[in-house]
């Protein structure tokens, strides 16, 4: 089962241009709108592996704070992203050109994101995920149950897992931006709230049997597990019901996991 080693292939993919300006872009916009606060770090000899990057999905502003952590420590991962993106006349083909990959949750051609993931993996490159598969919509802002595709890309590929946890996005973009996002990025340009994401160790899945029924699941769930472990931390001042609530968010228990 995964555990901790990688072995690195040789790249036979590197990070266009595009993709580089993109990091750009998306540290000047997280300048402007908040204070971003990274700890943990990837070893060194990681920088240029075949890893999973997991985290949790709080807010439209997670994508954007993401890529500016990416460009801090110096890495281009291919995020796996909503179809929707895709779909978009403009943004579309931006995401192509930057090698992120289409996940079609919900349709018959999902497990074509596993798949690509896996290409993307084969190729010496990292790849970036939400298990969660949306933002979460826990009432106290907790990582939801995750789906399998994680875990099933673990089993098929063996590649590390790190966790990554953020917390702040909640308060720099509404759940349903674009709406109503103007008034929140003018009170942002003047408060800048803290966004924190902290890169955690590699999940260790050494002792859960690729061979029996339910792995794909055990898998993601351990990973989700991580990823709540590294952002208890982070929030430690708000641990039940977050200061900041935002109005348009909906609410569901339904995927909510007991901690």
């Amino acid at each position: 089962m995964a555990g901790c080693a990688s072995v690195t292939p040789p790249s036979a993919w590197s990070p266009p241009p595009l993709l580089r300006f993109a990091l750009l872009l998306a540290t000047g916009v997280t300048r402007l709108l908040a204070r971003l606060q990274v700890t943990g770090d990837l070893p060194r000899e990681a920088r240029h592996s075949a890893l999973i990057l997991a985290s949790n999905h709080l807010s439209p502003f997670d994508p954007i704070a993401m890529a500016a952590t990416f460009r801090r420590l110096r890495i281009h991962p291919r995020v796996m992203a909503n179809a929707g993106l895709f779909k978009h006349p403009v943004i579309g083909p931006l995401m192509r050109w930057q090698g992120h990959i289409r996940a079609d949750r919900g349709e018959a051609t999902a497990v074509n994101a596993v798949s690509d993931s896996v290409t993307a993996l084969a190729e010496g490159s990292m790849v970036m995920l939400y298990p969660e598969g949306r933002i979460g919509l826990d009432p106290h802002l907790w990582p939801e149950r995750a789906r399998t595709g994680v875990g099933r890309l673990v089993l098929a590929t063996k590649a590390p897992v790190i966790p990554m946890a953020i917390w702040g996005s909640h308060e720099v973009l509404p759940y349903d931006a674009p709406t109503g996002m103007w008034p929140v990025i003018w009170r942002n340009l003047r408060r800048r709230p803290v966004v924190r994401v902290h890169v955690g160790k590699p999940v260790d899945l050494s002792d859960i049997d690729p061979g029996r029924v339910g792995a794909a699941q055990r898998i993601a769930d351990r990973i989700v597990d991580a990823i709540t472990a590294e952002l208890a931390p982070l929030r430690a001042d708000e641990p039940d019901q977050p200061r900041f609530t935002d109005p348009t968010r909906p609410s569901s228990t339904q995927r909510s996991r007991r901690r």
